[in-house]
């Protein structure tokens, strides 16, 4: 009796068992969501910490490698690289931005000339404004005699040229942040990961280790072979503007080639983008389906053949995921949440594969 006795255990331990094993799935879903809720909250600050991750990532190659081999300290290495990514933004910028001004303020005077003349379009929508326009006349005679005077209310609002300032300001500023971040973690980031690595379990430290290691292989890897690819796509797209004789032939192709590095949703703003500047400019019809379609036969050469190779290294994830990844980040924040979409998936998959508590997660996104 005595023997028995001993081997029960208290009641009150499994009863707290039970209630902490069913707490586990909500406090693990409150805390994913308070994550979320942070990550859209700080954006400010957390956009510029992953932008600088992501670019020391794909730079840290390239400053080792100029350390191994010509002995170049990492300080200049890592100053070097981190001013060309500057130059190569401020480039573009400047080479896309006062086109892209000027066609902003052009392409509804453009719409409306292409609308207003002399074509089946132009006619067809001058019949159904005539039949509104009647419906609208007998509506207004039915209740003619309950109409009131209708009140003007003036809306004080910037115009979009002060929000585009506003936040032309917030991106300089994140931009300076996020370049002088990735500066000293390309020089002391490697100092960082050894500190962090030594605090672990010995078990652990290869996990970490391999998680970084993959993580800047991938990347690089992705970014290089696609920004060829984008590169060879953005050229030819700008000799086919250049061939129909569209204005500004060299930003569209360059419009072009950085579209592309959005999965999906890039391929539909090029094709739309060069199908509204091809009907302002141009006025054949088939001269008009020139550039779009040439765009998008030569972007379908290319996913044939180059972008499965791409893929097939970078990641093997369900394209659903990839799709709804795109629209869950930029939701959360904006449009670079959309370009940072797939780098973002490209380390998610790297650490899922890694950790073995995570690989059924791993094989439920993967292909």
């Amino acid at each position: 009796m005595e023997d028995q006795s001993t081997n029960k255990e208290p009641p009150g331990e499994n009863k707290r068992l039970l209630i902490s094993s069913d707490l586990a799935t909500p406090i693990y879903g409150l805390f994913g969501l308070g994550i979320l809720y942070t990550l859209y909250v700080a954006h400010q600050i957390v956009l510029p910490i992953i932008l600088a991750v992501m670019t020391s990532l794909l730079l840290s190659p390239l400053v080792k490698k100029a350390y191994v081999k010509w002995r170049v300290p990492r300080m200049i290495s890592s100053l070097v690289f981190v001013l060309l990514v500057l130059a190569g933004i401020v480039g573009i910028t400047l080479a896309v931005a006062t086109p892209a001004l000027k066609w902003v303020e052009e392409v509804p005077q453009g719409i409306s000339r292409l609308l207003v003349g002399e074509s089946e379009i132009s006619r067809q929508i001058a019949r159904v404004s005539e039949s509104a326009e009647q419906v609208e006349k007998s509506v207004e005679e039915l209740s003619e005699s309950e109409r009131q005077q209708p009140t003007t209310v003036v809306l004080q609002t910037d115009s979009w040229r002060n929000q585009l300032m506003a936040k032309a300001r917030n991106g300089i500023a994140g931009l300076a942040l996020a370049l002088a971040l990735t500066y000293f973690l390309l020089v002391s980031g490697d100092r960082l990961i050894k500190n962090f690595v030594r605090q672990l379990p010995i078990d652990q430290r290869k996990t970490v280790l391999r998680i970084t290691h993959d993580s800047q292989h991938q990347i690089a890897q992705y970014l290089g072979v696609l920004g060829l690819s984008n590169l060879a796509v953005g050229t030819t797209t700008g000799l086919i503007c250049w061939a129909v004789g569209l204005p500004d032939p060299a930003v569209w192709g360059l419009v072009a080639g950085l579209a592309r590095f959005i999965p999906y949703l890039g391929v539909i703003l090029s094709i739309s983008m060069l199908t509204i500047v091809s009907a302002i400019s141009l006025d054949e019809f088939w001269m008009m389906a020139i550039a779009p379609l040439g765009f998008l036969g030569l972007t379908t050469l290319v996913g044939f053949f180059i972008e499965p190779w791409i893929h097939g290294f970078r990641m093997a994830i369900n394209p659903v995921i990839i799709f709804v990844s795109i629209f869950f980040w930029g939701w959360l924040w904006g449009p670079v949440g959309v370009l940072l979409a797939v780098p973002l998936m490209t380390v998610i998959q790297v650490v899922l594969k890694q950790i073995p508590k995570l690989r059924p997660v791993y094989k439920v996104i993967a292909r």
